[in-house]
């Protein structure tokens, strides 16, 4: 192994934002990853594994441990399943299986991060998640070294949840995936008429997490506003946790260089130097004025180091 030390870990990340590693280690297998396990434990270390920096806050003071940096990128296709590592980034994905003449998950299009990272999150969007086409995962348990495959019904999804979620200590090495047969121009004209909604509905190519919190549950007097206003049906008896920001007058609400956006506000943009400091205090302003005017809590869906 190239143990590193010392990295700065900012610019591995969509936020931009964060100090350095203390020790930091490129791996690609799983042999790999369980060799910086054991380095780890053996130096009574401990870890953080980081894949493609999207929905993860790292302190300003960076992290004393070690970070396990997945690098792993192959993929391959047999009949309807994609076998994808679990540092595959999710975009390349869906335009791979596109012109394998595979989809029917174009509307994860543009969601940032890797597919592991999105299986452990139930990433979804305009509808679907990822949960509807997860066939298998292949994970490792960091502390034995015991690698098992979980069938969907064993990965405990939910909204923006999964077992691996609730269960740090899986750590999701290879994802299966059961696919549609879907024409190839059709599907690329779908992936990027979701990329192009998106750009109007949310940030793209920003330095942001992405969502920063979950859309919560919420009073039914809350659901009864929000459909009243919006004319569309609550899903789950939950509301977007932008609206409600907006709502609380928070929508372009800044600490420093941390700033609520003024096109979506359940992003907080690092508009230019923003620090952690400022992230986390700008989300508990966010979070209480929410709460003070609605009676209803925020969680934060980023990973917040």
């Amino acid at each position: 192994m190239d143990i590193k030390e010392n990295v700065p870990l900012a610019p591995l990340t969509t936020f931009k934002i964060g100090g350095a590693a203390k020790y930091f280690v490129d791996v690609a297998t799983e042999d790999e990853m369980r060799e910086a396990i054991g380095w780890a434990h053996e130096k009574s270390l401990t870890f953080i594994v980081l894949a493609g920096g999207s929905n993860v806050l790292v302190p300003d003071e960076g992290y004393n441990g070690l970070v396990v940096h997945i690098v792993s990128g192959h993929f391959s296709f047999a009949h309807r399943e994609l076998d994808a590592d679990g540092g595959c980034n999710l975009l390349s994905l869906i335009q791979a299986a596109g012109l394998k003449g595979l989809g029917g998950w174009e509307s994860l299009a543009g969601i940032p991060g890797t597919i592991g990272g999105a299986v452990r999150g139930n990433a979804g969007a305009f509808g679907p998640e990822i949960k509807d086409f997860v066939h298998k995962v292949k994970a490792i348990n960091i502390y034995s070294g015991e690698t098992r495959v979980f069938v969907n019904a064993e990965c405990g999804f939910s909204y923006r949840n999964s077992f691996f979620k609730q269960n740090p200590k899986w750590l999701i090495t290879r994802v299966f995936l059961e696919l549609h047969k879907k024409n190839s121009s059709e599907s690329a004209k779908l992936a990027q008429e979701t990329i192009a909604e998106r750009e109007k509905r949310h940030l793209q190519n920003v330095q942001a997490a992405g969502s920063f919190f979950m859309n919560p549950v919420a009073p039914q007097n809350i659901i009864e506003m929000f459909e009243t206003e919006k004319g569309v049906k609550s899903r789950e008896s939950r509301v977007p946790a932008g609206w409600l920001i907006e709502k609380a007058g928070m929508k372009g609400a800044k600490v420093g260089d941390a700033q609520a956006s003024l096109q979506h506000p359940n992003y907080i943009v690092n508009i230019g130097k923003a620090t952690s400091h400022d992230v986390r205090n700008l989300a508990q302003l966010i979070k209480l004025e929410v709460f003070n005017q609605f009676e209803v809590e925020l969680k934060e869906e980023a990973v917040i180091l």
